[in-house]
């Protein structure tokens, strides 16, 4: 294996995030030095001290291995991509531990006998894997006391990791060569990772176009609806990433604000579906879109959904997020019931009400969706809504054997012919799913001491974790956080969301020996 030149591009990556944290440094100090606001001084120096690590770290990655072979095979593909997960999330999170440090140095015992979270590396590790993820999971309970350059960074994380932080790097990296599309069907999201364009360096900088063009969309729409500019910029990094990290504590409830929620549903569901349709949209190909079923059934899921939610909450008490009770009439129970059902099956995340609350059949339908997803090519976690409808139609073609054993039918979804190796790999895919889904619950109810976790919390944060969706039920549902779990759950949650994110194999590679030593 190549090692030296998977450190080296590894160290180009370092410099790639080390910039990024940079522009929020820059921000951060235009708060502190022109607008007087002395609670960003602290942040500055925690984000620069970043970069300075970063691009300490990336020089020493480029200089050990400065006369490795330019060639990137599968296994450098696959271990690049990993370590760019975890090593990105070390790298992100230092931000939020050196602050908790600095505040810490600059005034002992500010936080009474609570000391704050982000003072443990691992919590603010668990911060930077969940924003990378796009998962929203917090361990956070006052993030509006977070100065305002952290909550940009936090923000900034889950913008970078929606897309990926790889396709981002095979964009504007040229030295990749051939091996960009290596890493671009590592990294990419979903059962099939066709480009929108012949070359897979012009698909990446495509994708980010068009990521970049809705963005700008979104901050402008919330900013006509009412928000602030930071908090729009904030919550669309946030909503086009499907990650779900707000600066409220209380999320988007804290607005109580109708178009607000309208301007986020309308543009969750458009990071939900799949990227390459908006490329299909602009070359005028209208009746392709049309006829994606993956499209239609991601459409048609969201719908009947919504329904059902909607119609479970008719006469039913919401609950807010700050715990206020109020009379749910026709249109409070469609606009609360829709958010959820967007911002759960999107894997977004953000909460309007406390649906820990609600009837059981809303609940349910909630969580099923969490396992079902977004389309595949999109910044979206979950099974993804492809990988549903293969899995459907081969159940179906099981069935039919059973009785017409002779007949011999192909499962085509659309036009495309689902030959073998997809068939198998996307059912051994849902399997794992639903077995990691079950070992980390397992793993959660033993590291927790007794009498502190339900299995409905351990169950419903391991979907949340594993699918990056953020939220999940009773003691980790819509007005809670992660920060009370111990260490080392959080450090199987983490390992979750990397496992989520990156769809199993990236990271399952690792801890095979035939990897490192095989031909």
């Amino acid at each position: 294996m190549n090692h030296r030149f998977v450190i080296r591009q590894l160290g180009l990556l370092m410099i790639v995030l080390s910039l990024s944290i940079l522009a929020v440094a820059a921000w951060s100090a235009v708060e502190y030095l022109l607008l007087g606001d002395a609670s960003e001084a602290v942040s500055m120096q925690a984000l620069l001290l970043t970069v300075a690590t970063g691009l300490v770290v990336a020089l020493i990655c480029w200089f050990s291995s400065r006369q490795a072979d330019d060639f990137l095979g599968r296994r450098e593909a696959l271990l690049l991509v990993a370590l760019s997960w975890l090593g990105g999330a070390a790298l992100s999170a230092m931000p939020f531990w050196l602050w908790a440090v600095l505040e810490n140095f600059y005034h002992p015992g500010a936080d009474g006998d609570d000391p704050h979270p982000f003072l443990l590396f691992v919590n603010c590790y668990f911060e930077a894997m969940s924003g990378l993820t796009t998962t929203g999971a917090s361990v956070l309970s006052d993030i509006e006391a977070m100065p305002k350059g952290l909550l940009l960074w936090r923000a900034m994380t889950q913008w970078l990791g929606g897309l990926g932080i790889v396709v981002l790097f095979v964009a504007v990296l040229p030295t990749l060569g051939v091996g960009g599309k290596k890493l671009f069907q590592v990294e990419a999201p979903g059962p099939t990772s066709q480009g929108v364009r012949p070359r897979i360096r012009e698909t990446a900088r495509v994708l980010w176009m068009i990521y970049v063009g809705l963005t700008a969309a979104q901050i402008i729409a919330l900013k006509l609806c009412g928000m602030n500019w930071f908090d729009s910029v904030c919550h669309t990094l946030a909503t086009l990433a499907t990650g779900g990290f707000s600066t409220r504590n209380t999320s988007v409830g804290a607005y109580d604000s109708l178009s607000i929620e309208v301007v986020l549903i309308v543009f969750m569901v458009l990071a939900g579906a799949n990227f390459g349709v908006y490329y299909q949209l602009i070359q005028r190909r209208f009746r392709s879109v049309w006829g994606d079923p993956e499209l239609r059934l991601y459409l048609g899921v969201l719908l009947v959904g919504s329904v059902i939610v909607s119609v479970s909450l008719i006469e039913h008490p919401m609950v807010g997020m700050t715990g206020e009770a109020r009379e749910s009439s026709v249109s409070e129970s469609v606009r609360h019931g829709v958010f959820q059902v967007v911002s759960l099956q999107t894997t977004t995340g953000f909460c309007s009400a406390d649906f820990e609350n609600w009837k059981f059949t809303a609940k349910a339908v909630l969580v099923a969706i969490m396992f079902i997803g977004a389309s595949a090519g999109s910044t979206g976690g979950g099974i993804k809504v492809i990988r549903c409808l293969i899995t459907a139609k081969v159940m179906l073609a099981e069935v039919e054997r059973v009785f017409r054993p002779n007949v011999v039918r192909k499962i085509k979804v659309g036009k495309m012919t689902v030959d073998p190796e997809l068939r198998q790999g996307t059912l051994v895919y849902v399997l794992g799913i639903f077995s990691l889904f079950l070992i980390g619950s397992v793993l959660l109810m033993l590291l927790e001491p007794a009498g502190n976790i339900t299995f409905g919390t351990a169950a419903t944060a391991c979907v949340a974790t594993l699918n990056n969706i953020g939220p999940g039920l009773e003691l980790v549902g819509a007005t809670q956080n992660y920060g009370w779990l111990s260490p080392a759950s959080k450090v199987v949650l983490s390992v979750l969301m990397a496992l989520g994110r990156l769809e199993v194999y990236a990271i399952f590679v690792l801890f095979v020996p035939r990897f490192w030593h095989g031909e």
